[in-house]
């Protein structure tokens, strides 16, 4: 069996010499899918001593991160869905203290400090703002992983510089670290940290190390022996396990479901008739199939016979359907909805009647600037609702846009699509190779960095280029470059070589677009369309552009020209000299 998630934790509060605690704490330990999905989750609030209300802020700190974090998209990154559920709990506290005292004094305001340990896979994701504390406990000696954000005037006075609801933006720390069985991690608030030495606290995680809740209590009681004013706070979590790399049930899918039988028309298939076969490749079988209980026309997709002994391709097949289901757009095609229960491998997809946007340019040899835009903002559309789930498609190509007899576009096949939230579960250092196709994959893909929504931008802007000038903006030679010099060589062939009657400003924009170097390309796939419909002022600059850009040919053919004539008359010279 592959080995899962687990871990040991213990926990310890008391409000110490204080009349009311202040301190919040909170782990959740969710059952599966979400502890593959999510993770757990450890998290210490403490509000300042000043306010009446910085146990609500504390409260509300820790209740919100343990409860909207596991609501937000298992697409999405852990950074990414903690920052944004305290980014709106900030908001929340913020708007408290405006309206309260604390409008015009902060430490009468819902304000607290806040550390939280989210563990997902064998990564730990660190988050902390104020003055709590993260440490990571070795045999001897405690690895602080937090800096305090605590401003010091004098031995005497100081004051938070950073916690929640003490301003409308938040800032708040992150860090990543992979871990091990065995690794210890340990949270306080700063009644305890100041007044427990280190050695005391490795000695007590040694002594209790069977039960942590009693070394939490530990810790925490000698701080108040040691005279600590404040309220006491302690978590301990030991990683016991963790999990082999996946994405939530895929890989046991893969374990339990066979590859189908080869399909052939009028075959049933977990109650799916099959017509026809629709497309054959080395990685999958397509077929037209009618589900016999709706009557609805479906496609199925099935693993080729080349990839059904491996885990990874399957693993990669099945995916898609998981990421199908999680997106909402009429621009990306949808899988079908089904409570059968599935015999075998396979993926169910809506059919969509139509044509490849590589057909459509073979119909459209030279298609007008308006069918051209109507299309790509399509596309822009359906890439925008990846990018909100930090997914990038991978692998835009003419093969993989649908149109169909509406004109409404859709992009299929999300084999290559790379997902922030699985990708961070993976192996660390797991290479996938160059994702998608060469011809559109974006150059930093060949220097092996990771992508980005800019990465897919490329694409969109060589299919743009292509649907216009029908080739592509630097022929086959991207792949070919394998560094940041070689990518600087490149050069952009004008659309206005082969389209006078292109606007300058749409050369341009696309231009932009396909930059090898993605921070010189627009910020995103919104941006890129914009430009396509309003020019930006300085691509209405007629800037001078060299022969060399706008006709390489002639460019050579004139130089080599000038050195003949030049050569001839050297040799004349010569003849008349003698």
């Amino acid at each position: 069996m592959p080995a899962r998630l687990q871990v040991a934790i213990g926990q310890y509060s008391s409000p110490g010499r204080k009349p009311t605690q202040q301190d919040f704490h909170g782990a959740c330990l969710p059952a599966e899918p979400a502890l593959s999905a999510k993770g757990i989750v450890l998290a210490i609030a403490d509000g300042i001593s000043s306010s009446e209300f910085s146990h609500i802020a504390s409260q509300t700190a820790v209740r919100s991160l343990l409860e909207d974090y596991y609501c937000t998209s298992d697409a999405w990154s852990v950074k990414n869905s903690v920052e944004r559920v305290l980014a709106a709990t900030n908001a929340w506290l913020y708007a408290q203290t405006q309206q309260g005292l604390g409008r015009h004094d902060k430490d009468r305001g819902h304000v607290c400090t806040l550390s939280a340990l989210v563990l997902k896979s064998g990564t730990a994701h660190l988050f902390h703002v104020g003055d709590g504390r993260i440490c990571r406990v070795h045999a001897q000696a405690l690895e602080p992983l937090t800096q305090e954000h605590r401003v010091r005037i004098s031995s005497q006075e100081s004051y938070l510089g950073r916690a929640l609801g003490i301003a409308g933006h938040l800032e708040v720390d992150y860090r990543a670290l992979a871990v091990a069985p065995g690794d210890i991690f340990l949270l306080t608030t700063d009644g305890v940290h100041e007044h427990v030495g280190e050695n005391f606290i490795l000695a007590a995680v040694a002594a209790h190390a069977d039960d942590l809740h009693q070394a939490a209590r530990h810790i925490g009681e000698e701080a108040f022996q040691r005279g600590s004013p404040d309220n006491l706070t302690v978590q301990l979590l030991r990683v016991e396990s963790v999990p082999d790399a996946q994405a939530g049930d895929i890989r046991q899918q893969v374990a339990e479901l066979p590859p189908p039988p080869i399909l052939e028309p009028r075959m049933v298939l977990d109650g799916y008739r099959i017509v026809r076969e629709i497309h054959a490749s080395s990685r999958s079988h397509i077929y037209l199939a009618v589900n016999e209980e709706t009557r609805e026309a479906v496609a199925l997709k099935t693993p080729a016979i080349d990839v059904q002994g491996d885990p990874a391709c399957l693993e990669r097949f099945l995916m898609e359907e998981w990421i199908a289901r999680r997106l909402a757009s009429a621009h990306v095609l949808k899988p079908c909805g089904t409570a059968r229960l599935r015999r075998h491998l396979y993926v169910a997809m809506e059919y969509v009647e139509g044509r490849t946007l590589a057909q459509w340019m073979i119909d459209h040899p030279r298609p007008s600037l308006d069918a051209v835009r109507g299309i790509v903002a399509q596309i822009a559309r359906g890439l925008r609702a990846f990018h909100r789930l930090e997914m990038l498609h991978q692998d835009l190509r003419p093969e993989n846009i649908l149109i169909d007899a509406t004109g409404t576009v859709k992009i299929i096949d999300f084999g290559s699509t790379r997902v922030a939230g699985i990708a961070e579960a993976m192996a660390p250092g797991r290479n996938e190779g160059i994702p998608g196709t060469a011809q559109y994959a974006a150059p930093e893909y060949f220097l092996g960095e990771e992508g980005t929504p800019r990465s897919d931008l490329f694409a969109l802007g060589v299919l743009s280029y292509q649907m216009l000038g029908g080739k592509l903006p630097y022929g086959l030679e991207p792949p070919k470059t394998r560094s940041r010099t070689a990518q600087r060589k490149l050069r952009y062939a004008s659309l206005l070589e082969v389209r006078r009657d292109i606007p300058r400003w749409i050369d341009e924009a696309i231009q932009m677009a396909v930059q090898p170097d993605p921070a010189g390309r627009q910020g995103d796939v919104s941006e890129f369309m914009h430009d396509l419909h309003h020019p930006r002022p300085e691509f209405l600059v007629r800037r001078h552009v060299p022969l060399i850009e706008r006709h390489p040919v002639l460019f050579w053919k004139t130089l080599a020209l000038g050195l003949t004539v030049a050569l001839v008359a050297v040799l004349a010279l010569q003849a008349a000299a003698r």
